[in-house]
């Protein structure tokens, strides 16, 4: 998932063997049964949901408190919402508020990243050797527009998702599990409505998915927001694909940011929403909610790009949480303040770093497109000593100090240091300007150092964090060589995305949160030739993508560690990225908020990265 802010921290959390082959220790009472045909079949039910009384007789029943939720949540940032529509949510600024209107069959359990429950689910089963999941749904649950939650919602959602499969969400792994490819029908010909229905159907009230392989991650890529069940009926009512088999084609790759359910959301969540603006979301607590009800009434996220004013309002208590810009405002001007609270070492799994594009598009971001000293041709990073001059400029222990206070430590590879596959072993990229002229010296056979260049390099507007890792690259890079000039933009984080994922960003803090716990979701995304961030670097080494390839294709703990191994050291040398440090979190909010702790702090949700690691409906205010 692309996000859009490197605040939070990561902890040595996930147990190798067990991210490694995803073999999910389940919340819940699972029991493994054979079949005289010897296909294993496992059930997970929900048995908090779903207790059994004193005769043995399983039933259902919802959690209420009873009490009228009360009072607001108020939360300000600097970024806007790209999109409410699930089918395409692929960043943490949409899915911290779409998390909360939809919800997923299964879901994390607590602050775990491996243990996971049922939510839409009540029960699944899961059988031909890890190739079909039968899913039992639960009863009474009602979507926003009182319509009822059914098998047929959820059939329409997946097949909604491989049909449209957009550029801009994360149904390419969705895709992969059910299709056995990530490309939707426009580019995977052999894609066919056969397929999709096949792969994805209703046995009466029960949803069916038959996978073409065993894939031991499929359960917890459904945990993603992204697989959130839309309300069918009210879809096709306000202009949504239809879900047939005559229109079907017509919605393949269908660009969804601005769907017509982007803009009248219907979901199962504790919240509904109230009003989207340009400047400000607001949900209000759905009182038909299925679950224990939520105890605060409203929420507003507000846009609000200024550090300043969020920091004011803030201290007055006028918002509950804000993007502060980091730990160096957090420690300096807001730990000990009355009224205000300070969670750190926050556990985090993201990566972060600079992409350098190799095959720019378009001419915002070339100047001239020559190399004159006044722009850069569009295959200006194709060279790697161009590449390496870059990352050997960056000081890291400098960002280390001014961002983070000292806390932290540089990466050697784009994958957290609490997941499995990544090899401390490894020296990360040193920062050495004397190695960074040679560099440049050599490049472009010396017209680099002779002619000089202008780069343009984007960062999202009002991020304090990433503008400073700008600043200090700017400033090194025009330290060594008067004709070197690096141009800082500031832009709006949905028109970093789209340029981003065109192609026609020079240089982009690119940051990753997983779909799902794997090392896999972060070394294809950011490595792979055929990875969702290639258009931001495009970049392609044979023998990079045949190693990401073989450790996709084994659940070996060992080998796949060591294939990641290979992938981080060749990585390295072809510098496709500026690595930014690991980086501890820490949260400051109101201390009237309650639910707020490390039990309760889940990196997976969107709501983790400016906010409490939680869901909206489980905070209240004393």
């Amino acid at each position: 998932m692309t996000i859009h802010h490197p605040t939070l921290s990561a902890k040595k959390l996930l147990s190798a063997t067990l991210l490694t082959t995803l073999t999910l220790s389940l919340a819940a009472c699972k029991t493994n049964n054979t079949a005289a045909t010897g296909t294993t079949s496992t059930t997970t039910t929900d048995t908090a949901a779903t207790p059994v009384d004193n005769a043995g007789t399983t039933t259902e029943t919802a959690t209420d408190s009873g009490a009228a939720p009360t009072g607001v949540l108020v939360v300000q940032e600097s970024s806007d919402i790209p999109t409410l529509d699930p089918g395409t949510t692929y960043d943490t600024g949409s899915g911290q508020i779409v998390e909360n209107l939809y919800e997923t069959l299964v879901t994390y359990e607590g602050n775990s990243l491996s243990e996971l429950k049922p939510l839409l689910a009540t029960e699944w089963q899961e059988g031909e050797d890890g190739k079909e999941y039968r899913f039992t749904l639960r009863d009474g649950v009602k979507f926003h527009t009182g319509n009822p939650f059914e098998c047929k919602d959820a059939e329409y959602t997946f097949r909604r998702n491989l049909v449209t499969n957009t550029s801009d969400s994360g149904n390419w792994f969705l895709s992969e599990s059910l299709l056995g490819t990530g490309s939707n029908a426009n580019d995977d010909k052999s894609i066919t409505w056969q397929r999709i229905t096949d792969a994805v159907q209703c046995d009466g009230e029960t949803l069916v998915f038959k996978l073409p392989k065993a894939d031991p991650a499929f359960l917890a890529k459904l945990a993603y927001i992204g697989q959130g069940i839309v309300d069918s009926e009210h879809a096709k009512k306000i202009g949504e694909w239809d879900g047939t088999e005559a229109t079907w084609k017509e919605a393949v790759g269908k660009d969804l940011m601005g769907s017509p359910l982007a803009q009248d959301p219907s979901g199962t969540g504790a919240y509904k929403l109230l009003d989207k603006t340009a400047t400000a979301v607001t949900a209000t607590a759905f009182m038909d909610y299925w679950g224990e009800k939520p105890k605060i009434k409203n929420v507003i996220l507000q846009k609000i790009p200024e550090q300043a004013a969020r920091l004011q309002a803030f201290e007055k208590g006028d918002a509950d949480i804000v993007e502060t810009g980091g730990r160096t405002i957090v420690e300096a001007q807001l730990a000990g303040k009355p009224g205000i609270a300070i969670l750190d070492d926050l556990p985090n799994t993201s990566a972060f770093g600079i992409s350098m594009n190799q095959k720019i598009s378009g001419k915002s971001a070339i100047g001239s497109g020559k190399l004159d000293g006044q722009g850069i041709p569009a295959n200006f990073f194709s060279d790697v000593d161009v590449r390496r001059g870059f990352v050997a400029a960056f000081n890291t222990p400098q960002y280390i100090q001014d961002v983070q206070k000292g806390k932290g430590e540089p990466l050697n590879f784009l994958l957290p240091l609490s997941f499995p596959g990544y090899d401390e072993s490894i020296e990360p990229p040193k920062y050495d300007l004397d190695a960074a002229k040679e560099y440049f010296q050599n490049a472009w056979d010396g017209q680099v150092w002779d002619k000089g260049f202008t780069v343009n390099v984007s960062y999202r507007a009002g991020s304090a964090t990433a503008q400073t890792g700008m600043e200090i690259l700017k400033k090194n890079i025009e330290s060594i060589n008067p004709k070197f000039h690096v141009n800082i933009v500031a832009k709006e984080w949905s028109e970093i995305i789209k340029g981003s994922n065109q192609g026609t960003e020079a240089m982009v803090m690119t940051g990753w949160a997983p779909d799902y716990a794997d090392p896999d979701n972060f070394v294809h995304t950011f490595y792979s030739s055929d990875g969702y961030y290639n258009p931001r670097i495009n970049a392609k080494d044979e023998q990079i993508d045949a190693w990401i390839n073989e450790a996709r294709s084994t659940t070996d703990t060992e080998k796949r560690n060591e294939l990641y191994s290979k992938i981080a050291k060749r990585a390295i040398d072809q510098a496709w990225y500026i690595y930014m440090p690991n980086q501890p979190g820490v949260l400051a909010y109101r201390d009237n908020l309650q639910g707020v702790s490390l039990d309760t702090y889940n990196p997976m949700l969107g709501f983790s990265n400016f906010g409490t690691g939680t869901l909206w409906k489980d905070l209240s205010k004393s």
